[in-house]
């Protein structure tokens, strides 16, 4: 496993990640999700990134049960902070920064994150309130650090504005061979500002494995198979990009990794790119996606992956391909 500085913070992150989106927020067993944790640990990932909207603080109950049992420095934890959690409790005022930061801390038994971020950006909230609320989380020191997901470039400056340039050492957006959209405006702004990307679905939820062929039905176990993710299905799940990801099938084979190895890979080329969260239901993920961190892709393949993926990846900013659990993409 190869590590890498967040941003201008003094953590040093592992190249892939574990989230817990999809998985730890009830839908794999508690036994299954310590199988998968300690598979990390095993493995060599130190960073592990949650929600409290994650199973509505389900994700954060059951890795505080795991994560407890290990060293505090031996591993760099992150959570979020705006998704709904009830009727009543939602967003990035001040009352409520101050409220669920308290509530994750209880539930991830600890007394401090490493990172905390603001899930999404509260247009309902002046910027100056969330920038203030924040600092004072790292103020009283229950978080080390502050990042942010799926902001704009024009959010991100306004928040900077107010609180400086060292305000933010990470930024979360969507990012894989895909969906490449943040490297339009959100990676060069990021790097002015010395901000790193932990980037999410890098394998665009399991499109990038190679499971979803063109033409046939959907696996039934698969993530797009649910209700949920059907608003999703027209972007990535159309016979030119299930095409396109085939023909990445040779290429990859062609460089002695999988299809997954080959994405992950392609995410970590750029420097840009502090960590890729990845999701898992096995201990098996985990040792699988690992093998992708310190693989190097040369040019030729990279010129032959735009090839072949042609028109197919989205390149700039629309409506996000996947939505989170509790989360609405602008």
């Amino acid at each position: 496993m190869r590590y890498r500085k967040l941003g201008r913070s003094d953590l040093e992150v592992s190249e892939i990640s574990l989230g817990s989106w999809l998985t730890f927020s009830g839908g794999v067993p508690a036994e299954r999700t310590r199988e998968c944790t300690e598979a990390a640990f095993d493995a060599g990932i130190n960073f592990f990134d949650t929600a409290n909207v994650y199973g509505r603080g389900a994700a954060e109950e059951v890795w505080g049960g795991i994560l407890s049992e290990h060293p505090r420095d031996s591993y760099v934890l992150a959570t979020k902070v705006w998704g709904r959690m009830s009727d009543t409790d939602q967003g990035l005022s001040a009352a409520q920064i101050a409220k669920q930061i308290d509530a994750s801390l209880a539930r991830l038994r600890t007394d401090h994150v490493d990172l905390y971020q603001a899930h999404r950006f509260d247009t309902s909230v002046p910027v100056e309130e969330t920038v203030e609320a924040l600092q004072k989380v790292v103020q009283q020191g229950k978080a080390r650090y502050l990042g942010f997901s799926e902001w704009t470039p024009e959010q991100v400056r306004a928040a900077v504005e107010i609180g400086g340039p060292d305000l933010f050492v990470s930024s979360q957006p969507q990012y894989s061979m895909l969906w490449q959209a943040p490297e339009a405006e959100l990676f060069p702004l990021c790097t002015e500002l010395g901000i790193s990307h932990i980037v999410w679905s890098p394998l665009a939820q399991g499109v990038l494995t190679g499971k979803y062929r063109p033409g046939e039905p959907l696996p039934a176990d698969s993530r797009f198979a649910n209700d949920d993710m059907n608003a999703s299905k027209d972007l990535v799940l159309n016979d030119r990009t299930l095409a396109a990801v085939q023909r990445l099938v040779p290429l990859a084979e062609g460089a002695g990794l999988t299809l997954p190895e080959l994405a992950l890979a392609w995410v970590l080329r750029r420097t840009e790119v502090g960590s890729a969260i990845t999701g898992a239901s096995r201990p098996e993920q985990v040792h699988a996606n690992v093998r992708a961190s310190g693989v190097e892709l040369p040019d030729e393949l990279l010129v032959e992956i735009d090839e072949v993926l042609g028109d197919a990846p989205v390149k700039r900013p629309v409506l996000a391909p996947f939505a989170e659990e509790g989360v609405t993409h602008r």
